[in-house]
């Protein structure tokens, strides 16, 4: 099921995965395979990541499997467990995207995500692996893509956004699809010109691939939609024309301070004193805790076909 000790390096290369991971990725998968019940755990996981490949709902299922398992398996591998899941998974997103059509330089730059992630868990925890395995399923279901400076997931309107486009006098029902906006980081700057070129290219890219889904509608779950942000940035930066393409859907009460902490900073448990004030996204995060302020995620849609800026 997993490539063999030779070929690994190579998937993981094509994976993006860092370099001063590789050794170890090989060295553990002699661990992994040698041991029966880990075996056992990883074809578990891998048969419920590829069933029913490219169809929705399945993210918090097999969320709670990869973390259980990832636990199970033997403590050596560690978090590197949901990698080997998702390598050994390989050939049947490219199976999918291949039956779909899909592009070879999208391909591979999709899952090149992979590598992305765990060059994050470095810069957070200082140390490899993979602990956030749910952000890699869809892309390894054939239910996101990176396309310019954004990726796109194919996703479904939820209730309380069905009703936002409702009231704003659109058919828009729970269960309607769209198409879901993600910013992944390391990924340069958010400039309106790579945001505006990111939506020509899904435009494109569904219509042609994914015909039968109609996605009309564009959404958006983020604390860079959270609107405190325009009290602190200028109103030409790139965060606020961001924001501006998008209509609220509906405004969270719960705070969610750790998400900018995490994404401008690094690590989510960072103290707010000592948060540093370099650039003015990390003035405006850390000076509006410090204030006693909370951030929120913010919830945001607008028309594809729109191009709003």
């Amino acid at each position: 099921m997993l490539p063999d000790a030779d070929e690994l390096p190579e998937v993981l290369v094509d994976l993006a995965v860092p370099h001063e991971d590789i050794n170890e990725l090989v060295r553990l998968r002699r661990v992994l395979t040698r041991d029966t019940d880990a075996t056992r755990l990883l074809e578990e996981c891998v048969g419920e990541l590829v069933k029913d490949i490219g169809e929705h709902g399945h993210w918090t299922r097999l969320t709670e499997l990869l973390l259980a398992r990832s636990t199970e398996a033997p403590p050596e591998v560690g978090a590197y467990f949901p990698v080997y899941v998702f390598v050994a998974a390989l050939p049947y997103t490219r199976a999918y995207h291949h039956e779909r059509g899909i592009p070879a330089d999208v391909s591979r730059r999709t899952l090149a995500d992979l590598g992305r992630n765990i060059a994050v868990h470095h810069r957070r925890f200082g140390g490899g692996g993979l602990p956030f395995p749910q952000w890699l399923v869809p892309h390894f279901r054939g239910e996101l893509y990176q396309l310019g400076r954004l990726q796109f997931e194919r996703a479904r309107l939820g209730e309380r956004t069905a009703r936002a486009l409702t009231a704003a006098g659109l058919e828009a029902a729970p269960g309607t699809p769209c198409l879901n906006l993600h910013i992944p980081d390391f990924q340069g700057p958010l400039t309106p010109a790579a945001c505006e070129r990111s939506l020509d290219l899904a435009r494109a890219f569904f219509a042609r691939h994914f015909p039968e889904e109609h996605h009309q509608l564009a959404t958006c779950h983020s604390w860079l939609l959270d609107p405190q942000l325009k009290r602190y940035l200028p109103a030409d930066s790139n965060i606020v024309r961001f924001q501006e393409r998008f209509r609220v859907a509906y405004e969270d009460t719960e705070p969610a301070d750790t998400e900018p902490v995490q994404f401008v900073f690094g690590h989510p448990g960072q103290p707010v004193e000592s948060l540093p004030r370099g650039t003015s996204v990390e003035r405006a995060v850390g000076d509006h805790l410090r204030a006693g302020g909370h951030w929120y995620l913010g919830h945001g849609w607008f028309p594809l076909q729109e191009s709003p800026l």
